[in-house]
């Protein structure tokens, strides 16, 4: 990062903070925020045909639209009967409860929830029901798919417009399944890298975000501009989650952001600007809370912001019984979470209950009818605008069940340059890049593991009981370096404990320790401890001291998904690559860190840090902004070859 590109980024966070002031609570009126204006705008003709399906809806039908069900606690029959609206399958769902389940059998499950959500019969008003899922890193509950590096590496990257090719990628392979709607992107400015989900934020610095989510939902849905909006293999997308939940104390998931409303509009909202603007259809409402009120039920953010300032045209979806957490609420029943704004409530399990419970509240004029008509119009809009009434079954779709699309070639080749650009090269001795006609030893508990390096949201919700079979067509780490040294004539030796023969004929010229952490997704992923910020995992170190004490130069290569207090294996390694979670293209680290057979350099590594980087096991991560800003590398460092390198 250009020294020029630091300050700018380092003056717009001071800016944000000097011009937010002191204080907390609601210090400023709605009309503060942005004026953002949807780029679809509202129709008349398509208002007035949403009009004439309201006239017709009875009330069953309406609260049936408002809600949403888990795949595996509902059937069709239950669809047609309860008028369901959307559906999703969460994180490690799968139809039958396969977890390789294929692509037929996706279709197979999509094809009976359609049929029944449009059976005509008993006078009903046939409305296709949604479906969604947490394709965060391309089609991650697919097996098979194309996965490119989490939200952390992608920031690192410094290149909105490939944000753009990603977003069209991962929307061609989620249509293949006959799935609409993705819960992407994420647009959360972390700012404690304690947090469980700080990988899935593309940065500390609120700018960058906004880049960044303006071009995948382009991406993802296409645009009105470009006269592509919702064509062939787009999807609906969802910003998420409003807002900062990034910002929560020590980076508790789900806990309490505590700041003024001037900070969270500068800081945490940037990302939703943008995606508003890009014409994002949905936006997922955040778990945590600001200052005490849980924002499920905040209606001064969720109606007063977000849709009445914010522009925002679309529908609201809860998160997974989000609204639960509201104050005198269930999980089958909330009218505040429904009062406040949200307008799909997402209820996996307990959906027949709050049916009934919502139905009666309406009744009693707890929630009122023009409430839940703004609710239900908001979803159809989204439907209508996405063409769902006139799509046809999901296997009808053009691209749906061609297998072919699911981590295809060109797929897989952006995922590799997306791998390239997000290393950043933190240290380097001169050794690298290494010459690949040599005795390669390459080490690590992390080197052959694609579950390590694909992280949380991946196949499961946590990421872990997986295994490389598992990914078919994906590359390791160690397979992509094997590769690269084969082709020029050399060796690559794998040995996890970092054993080698130390003859002098077999002794290896250079080793590669590929570490990093244990996969995880949200609150499981949250530190807690005094140090939360140190590995806490000596198998690296150990290794790295012992070949350094050999005379065997080595490069780390660490694998996780937010900075952490590595300084001890920094100091014991000739180069130090940051490479995040790189997904299924593990070769895109070896096109880095060798060169071609004649000395010449291949790629180079252009990763700029996007998080700060601790100096420090202990305390609040370092941000950029910050009055006492002291990391150990700054938003923004990251060596190239030839320039420090």
């Amino acid at each position: 990062m250009s020294h020029r590109l630091f300050l700018r980024s380092l003056l717009t966070v001071l800016a944000i903070l000097i011009s937010a002031g002191p204080g907390s609570g609601r210090a400023m009126a709605a009309e503060a925020w942005p004026k953002v204006a949807s780029p679809y705008g509202i129709d008349p003709k398509t208002e007035a045909r949403i009009d004439a399906l309201l006239a017709r809806m009875t009330l069953a039908e309406k609260v049936g639209q408002i809600t949403m069900a888990e795949i595996h606690s509902i059937s069709p029959n239950d669809v047609k009967r309860f008028h369901i609206g959307g559906l999703l399958n969460g994180g490690g769902s799968w139809p039958n409860k396969n977890r390789k389940a294929t692509i037929p059998e996706w279709l197979v499950m999509a094809n009976a929830f359609h049929d029944a959500s449009i059976d005509p019969r008993g006078k009903r008003t046939a409305i296709p029901v949604i479906w969604g899922t947490d394709a965060v890193h391309g089609h991650n509950n697919v097996i098979g798919a194309t996965l490119f590096p989490h939200n952390i590496g992608l920031g690192a990257m410094r290149n909105p417009g490939l944000m753009r090719d990603i977003g069209i990628a991962t929307a061609r392979e989620v249509s293949v399944t006959g799935i609409g709607w993705a819960f992407a992107p994420t647009v959360a400015v972390a700012r404690d890298d304690r947090w469980g989900r700080t990988y899935e934020s593309y940065s500390e610095d609120p700018a960058l975000v906004a880049d960044y989510a303006r071009e995948i939902v382009v991406g993802l849905q296409g645009h009105p501009a470009l006269d592509d909006a919702f064509g062939v293999g787009r999807v609906i997308a969802t910003a998420k989650h409003f807002v900062g939940d990034g910002g929560t104390l020590k980076g508790d998931d789900q806990g309490d952001t505590v700041l003024d409303e001037a900070k969270l509009k500068a800081l945490h909202a940037a990302g939703h600007v943008t995606a508003i603007g890009a014409g994002a259809q949905t936006v997922m409402a955040t778990f945590n809370s600001w200052n005490g009120v849980k924002t499920h039920g905040n209606k001064y953010l969720l109606t007063d912001v977000l849709k009445d300032r914010l522009g925002f045209d679309g529908f609201v979806i809860g998160d997974w019984d989000g609204h639960a957490q509201v104050p005198g609420c269930l999980k089958v029943s909330c009218p505040a979470a429904v009062n406040a704004g949200v307008d799909m409530i997402m209820v996996p399990i307990d959906w027949r209950e709050f049916i009934r419970n919502t139905s009666i509240q309406v009744k009693k004029g707890e929630i009122s009818q023009a409430r839940l008509d703004d609710a239900v119009r908001r979803i159809l809009r989204v439907k209508i605008r996405a063409g769902l009434l006139e799509r046809g079954r999901p296997s009808q779709q053009p691209l749906a069940g061609k297998t072919q699309l699911l981590g295809h070639p060109d797929h897989r080749a952006l995922a590799r340059q997306a791998v390239r650009e997000s290393l950043v090269l933190l240290k380097n001795n001169g050794i690298l890049p290494l010459a690949p006609g040599k005795k390669i030893l390459v080490a690590g508990h992390a080197a052959d593991s694609i579950p390590h390096q694909t992280g949380g949201w991946t196949i499961t919700w946590q990421g872990r009981d997986n295994t490389n079979a598992d990914f078919p067509g994906a590359t390791s780490v160690f397979a992509g370096i094997r590769d690269a040294v084969a082709a020029a004539g050399g060796t690559a030796i794998l040995s996890e404990a970092g054993n080698y023969d130390a003859s002098p004929a077999a002794s290896p010229d250079a080793a590669i320790v590929v570490f990093g952490e244990t996969p995880y997704a949200e609150f499981e992923g949250d530190l807690e401890s005094e140090r939360g910020l140190d590995l806490d995992d000596e198998r690296a170190l150990e290794i790295l001291k012992r070949l350094k004490a050999a005379n065997i130069p080595t490069i780390a290569v660490f694998l996780s998904g937010r900075p952490r207090w590595v300084t001890p294996e920094i100091d014991a390694a000739d180069a130090f690559i940051a490479a995040w979670l790189p997904g299924s293209e593990g070769a895109g680290i070896a096109d880095v860190i060798f060169s071609d057979p004649a000395g010449k350099i291949r790629h180079g590594f252009s990763g700029k840090l996007s998080f700060s980087w601790p100096a420090s096991p202990v305390g609040p991560p370092p941000n950029i902004g910050d009055p006492d800003y002291a990391p150990l590398f700054p938003f923004g460092f990251g060596l190239t070859y030839g320039k420090g390198g």
